[in-house]
């Protein structure tokens, strides 16, 4: 028999009961016996209705029903009027009977035990449906006849996993007196009344068609209806429970006398919690407003003040306060304390409240949104900056250029004015001839023209000489060497004249030379006219001043082109990556470190363990455990992975013996650690700030290599991203053109006297200049003793001065509140900084701070630098070999474990033969050769030495016993005694030495005028000069620090001969002897060198670089191009440095010595 299925309104048995045979139901549709699916997507309790003989033939195409054969109803149509009203009329019969699927299942598993059993009524289960509101509920319960039979979950929402089975309606019983609730009437339906309106339905419907989408809209704006109605009474539903939960709450915490409770519990993230105090039994009894404060996760997120509200809870027996707080997704803690408003405060004795919160973020995943948000923030900021910075370079590069022209323009005429003048003054000593020694013919030419030079050979210095030669050029020298050709014999004249046929330049006013006994690479012989050289007249050329002005415009082109290259040559070097090599980590990646501990303190030891954590031991996950570390696929090195978080920017680790807390015997690197940089992480490294107090500085305040190494290095470290400043003496004698922006900005008083404070930018650092007015207690000074005396040292009471200066130094940081990582003290000048902060700073607001103290010099003051050195946490000399020299001294060897050598650099934008200002022709790698040719005619030119091709030995130094006085003056003749020329320029602190070098002065001009020159006396210009004009540069100390001449020589492309001693040691690499130790060191041979403090060793040193210049002119001049690629500027000791101050900033349970237990923080 076909089975029965009576639908709840008339509507759906209109489509679905149009006969008898099978239909299947499925969660969210019903699968008709054509094949057509209905999206069924409303609830209702669904049982067998009476009984139904008819087949199930229609079908639901293209959204609107048809019976089957595509006919109308046989059935005689009614008037139905208005279509409208037809179309409402089954839309209501749809939403009275339909119930919309919503809500959430888990309340239907709790209820199923409320199912009417069996022999329940129709009307029971009706009600059951409404207590059950909306819920997917399905069951099938077999009962008997007036009972429910089926009720069933009909929905296009619905999964599978909300019903409980699929039903598929097939043959069954039938019943009767079935009755149907309808939702919005509450009425009740029998059988009958759905019969008589389903045939009223068919017959209306009968020859229309009636559209679902037509119908839909209507039904679903009153099921929102419905919808509304029953939130609104779940709401009050919910509220009543949450009432009695929260009284329930009240009354127990009440007589657990706790002062607060909340509600939830758990907190929920995303949720709304409520928090209640009991107002009796806080600090807060009896105040009429209460406020809470608070944010979320340890006080880092979100902060929230507000104003809790009196409850009213019936049968409440506490005094409860409370307040709503929305606790955001981030969280996994809320953190409080509540107050008056004013000043009472319940803290929860100062402990703070505090609640976790479910269903938020862990701690670590928040620790990483943190750092996200800055680093998304650092990112804008860090776009706004390059935009700006952007727009400021372009204004900026725009009237540099502009200012560049005019200077230019400006420099043009000067050097043409001057080279006018000096022609003018120059064409006034000329003559047309000098009978018996030289004649032109014609007398009279003009440029371009040939003349003939003659010359008699007989009348000067080159009488035996087999060749004569001319060296010549034009317009004082202007291209320097530009004609050299060879005279040749004239026996028609009569005597020794000898002639040559001379091109004059198109331009030239005046023609210069000399003659020599063969061409410049050979000759050894001049007659230069007694250094005056030989000049002669071009006429009809100086009266024209469209020459000057095309000689003007030569000029500027020229200034503008060399400008336009030194922009690109910075540019070049700017864009160029360091010569020093780092291994680059990326956050986010596991990294595998490989160590071969056969030469460290672990070499022999069964087990090595690696230790570490990231971002300087301060990343908030702490040490990382010990890493037991297993042998590598090598077989030399053991090997250990890591995972590096996001957020590191560097990786810190050490290595020992064991894996416990004691550890056992360490390598961490002398106590620096080994630091690795992390690439790409979410934070970047914070700036150390660091203040230098000294009493020297490059250039303002500068005796020695002690000025030059505080700016250097300052500027250095404050270029690789650190705050940097310097704290000076404000002295009288400071070279004030190179300070800017000079101007008192404070005062303050400290022992007894009055000290203005004043600031000012020197080479981009900033400076500041302490001035006392009235002295020190300790020794009275008027204020123009103090520090107006008219120089830096050499006072009887330099200690006294200094010593104030260091205690107002440390007085001026206490009083300005200034945030210092270290405070770096240099030499015996500044050493008691460091006793003096310990003794009276380190407990103050300076507690974070630590003191470096640096030995430049240890010949001086000895017991300040071993006082300095007991109280500095970290210490350092100029030089690794230095370092090891002095470590037997006794001052020093207490103290080894916290003292490194680190040697000293050079500021590559002072010494730099392709910007130098003081030398002629501007030059590089490339150009080395033919720029020093120019410097060293130059050289010559100035002091009046020879114009031939010889070696040059430069000389630049203070004249004192450290230097190796015997050994330079050695050094000097034993030069001239192989045919080379020298200069020295320096002079010497004590009167005596220095009217040594007077007398030696006046010898070898007697002896040697053209071929030595002795410059008793300092001069910058010449020393830059030197350097660039010289073969080699001479440094024979007795011992040496570190010393910056022989790396400033190697930057102008001179080779350095030096002796083996402290810094000359480290940078200066034997070409025949040191090739192993610079391939160590990741650098190239680099000059000659000697170890014995005597002439013999020199000779053996000076020799050998003497030959190479004379024998392998190839070789040589490629070694000077490889000195000048290495980079001895302060890069590398720069790094160096900060690693150090980051080992003085390290936690003292950081281990800190080779060979102790201490565990890493």
């Amino acid at each position: 028999m076909a089975s029965s299925v009576k639908f709840p309104t008339p509507a759906l048995n209109q489509i679905f009961n149009a006969g008898g045979s099978n239909c299947s139901v499925t969660p969210g549709s019903l699968q008709l016996r054509g094949g057509s699916i209905f999206p069924v997507r409303y609830l209702a309790p669904i049982s067998a209705g009476a009984n139904c003989d008819r087949s199930c033939t229609g079908s639901l195409r293209n959204g609107s029903f048809r019976r089957s054969n595509g006919q109308p109803s046989a059935r005689p149509r009614r008037k139905t009027g208005d279509p409208k009203l037809k179309k409402a009329a089954v839309a209501k019969e749809f939403s009275g009977s339909l119930q919309p699927l919503s809500g959430a299942t888990a309340n239907v598993q709790d209820r199923r035990q409320e199912v009417p059993s069996e022999g329940s009524t129709v009307n029971d289960a009706i009600s059951h449906e409404d207590r059950l509101g909306t819920e997917t509920f399905a069951s099938v319960r077999d009962v008997q006849s007036g009972t429910i039979e089926q009720v069933l979950v009909i929905g296009g929402d619905a999964e599978p996993g909300n019903v409980e089975q699929v039903l598929h309606v097939e043959a069954g019983s039938t019943g009767a007196g079935q009755k149907h609730v309808d939702e919005t009437s509450r009425s009740t339906l029998t059988v009958a009344d759905v019969e008589e309106k389903k045939e009223e339905i068919d017959d209306e419907k009968s020859g229309d068609e009636l559209s679902w989408a037509e119908v839909e809209p209507l039904l679903a704006e009153e099921t929102s209806k419905e919808r509304a109605v029953r939130e609104q009474e779940e709401k009050r539903a919910q509220e009543e429970m949450r009432r009695s939960q929260i009284l329930k709450l009240a009354v127990k915490h009440s007589y657990l006398k706790n002062k607060i409770f909340y509600y939830p519990n758990p907190a929920l993230a995303t949720e709304e919690l409520e928090i209640f105090i009991n107002r009796r039994i806080t600090a807060l009894i009896g105040q009429p407003k209460i406020f809470i404060t608070g944010a979320f996760n340890d006080w880092r997120w979100k902060p929230f003040t507000t104003e809790l509200t009196k409850t009213s809870l019936p049968g409440d027996p506490g005094d409860w306060w409370a307040c709503k707080i929305h606790v955001p997704k981030e969280a996994y803690k809320v953190d409080f304390i509540f107050y008056d408003g004013l000043s009472i405060y319940e803290n929860n004795d100062q402990t703070d409240f505090f609640i976790m919160v479910d269903g938020g973020m862990s701690k670590v995943e928040f620790e990483y949104f943190l750092l996200e948000e800055k680093a998304e923030e650092a990112r804008r900021r860090k776009e706004d900056q390059a935009k700006k910075e952007r727009i400021a370079a372009e204004e900026r590069e725009l009237a540099e250029r502009k200012a560049g022209e005019e200077a230019d323009r400006a420099q043009a005429k000067a050097i043409v004015n001057d080279e006018r003048e000096m022609a003018r003054s120059s064409l006034l000593k000329a003559v047309e001839r000098v009978d018996g020694l030289w004649f032109i013919e014609p007398s009279k030419f003009g440029g371009g023209e040939s003349v003939t030079l003659f010359y008699n050979r007989a009348s000067g210095p080159l009488s035996q000489s087999k060749e004569v030669w001319i060296h010549g050029g034009y317009n004082n020298w202007k291209e320097v060497v530009s004609v050299v050709q060879e005279l040749s014999f004239q026996n028609s004249n009569g005597g020794d004249w000898w002639a040559a046929k001379v091109k004059v330049p198109e331009k030239a006013y005046m023609l210069n030379w000399v003659f020599a006994d063969g061409p410049p690479e050979t000759a050894r012989l001049y007659d230069n006219n007694d250094y005056r050289d030989f000049h002669g007249v071009v006429t009809n050329t100086l009266a024209e001043d469209a020459y000057w002005g095309q000689f003007e415009e030569e000029v500027y082109e020229k200034l503008q082109k060399e400008r336009q290259a030194r922009r690109e040559e910075a540019e070049r070097k700017a864009s160029m990556p360091l010569e020093i090599v780092l291994i680059m980590l990326f956050s986010g990646e596991d990294v595998t470190v490989y160590y071969n501990p056969s030469n460290t303190v672990l070499n022999g030891k069964p087990d090595v363990y690696m230790r570490g954590s990231f971002n300087r031991w301060t990343h908030f996950l702490g040490c990382f455990e010990p890493i037991k570390m297993v042998k590598a696929e090598n077989g030399t090195h053991l090997e250990a992975t890591v995972k590096i978080p996001k957020d590191a920017y560097v990786m810190d680790f050490v290595f020992s013996e064991r894996g416990d807390d004691r550890g056992g015997i360490y390598d961490n690197r002398n106590g620096l650690d080994y630091h690795v940089p992390v690439k790409g992480g979410l934070l970047s490294q914070p700036p150390l700030d660091i203040i230098h107090i000294a009493v020297e500085m490059a250039p303002i305040a500068k005796v020695g290599g002690l000025g030059d190494v505080v700016t250097s290095l300052a500027r250095a470290v404050q270029e690789s991203g650190h705050n940097t400043e310097i704290i000076l003496p404000k002295y009288d004698c400071l070279n004030y053109k190179y300070i800017q922006d000079l101007q008192e900005v404070q005062a303050f008083h400290f022992g007894g006297s009055k000290v203005r404070v004043w600031n000012g930018k020197v080479e981009g650092l900033t400076v500041h200049f302490l001035e006392p007015e009235n002295g020190c207690n300790e020794q009275p000074f008027p204020v123009h003793r103090m520090f107006w005396a008219g120089c830096i040292y050499g006072r009887r009471d330099d200690g006294a001065r200094f010593g104030f200066f260091c205690h107002s130094a440390l007085e001026f940081l206490r009083q300005s509140g200034k945030h210092v990582d270290i405070i770096h003290c240099h030499d015996w000048s500044s050493a008691p900084v460091a006793w003096l902060f310990n003794e009276g700073y380190r407990l103050n607001n300076m507690h974070d701070s630590r003191i470096v103290f640096s030995i430049h010099n240890l010949e001086f003051g000895a017991p300040l630098i071993g006082r300095a050195m007991a109280n500095a946490h970290m210490a350092t000399t100029v030089s690794p070999t230095y370092a090891a020299e002095v470590a037997g001294n006794g001052v020093i060897a207490p103290h080894l474990h916290k003292f490194h050598g680190i040697r000293n650099g050079i500021d590559p934008e002072i010494w730099d033969p392709y910007t130098d200002p003081f030398i002629p022709v501007a030059y590089t790698t490339e150009s080395v050769t033919e720029g020093k040719r120019a410097a060293k005619e130059e050289l010559r030119r100035r002091l009046g030495l020879r114009q031939d091709d010889r070696p040059m030995l430069g000389i630049i130094t203070r004249l004192t016993a450290q230097k190796g006085i015997a050994l330079i003056k050695h050094g000097i003749y034993r030069t001239l005694e192989r045919g080379g020329q020298v200069v020295l320029l320096g002079s010497a602190p004590d009167p005596r030495v220095q009217n040594e070098f007077v007398n030696l002065s006046n010898q070898l001009n007697q002896s040697h005028g053209d071929m030595a020159r002795l410059c008793l006396s300092y001069d910058e210009p010449l020393s830059h000069l030197i350097y660039a004009g010289s073969d080699f540069i001479l440094i024979p100390s007795i011992f040496e620090p570190c010393g910056l001449t022989q790396l400033t020589a190697m930057r102008y492309g001179a080779i350095p001969v030096v002796r083996k001693t402290g810094g000359l040691n480290d940078t200066v690499f034997d070409v025949d002897h040191d090739k192993e130790r610079a391939r160590a060191q990741g650098l190239a041979v680099n000059g000659f060198s000697f170890e014995a403090p005597d002439a013999a060793g020199l000779d053996y040193a000076l020799n050998r670089a003497i030959s190479a210049w004379y024998e392998a002119r190839d070789w040589f001049q490629d070694l000077c191009k490889q000195v000048m690629q290495q980079d001895w500027t302060w890069n590398r000791p720069a790094l160096d440095y900060i690693e150090l101050y980051y080992g003085a900033k390290k936690k003292p349970s950081t281990p800190s010595k080779t060979g102790t237990a201490a565990h890493p923080d």
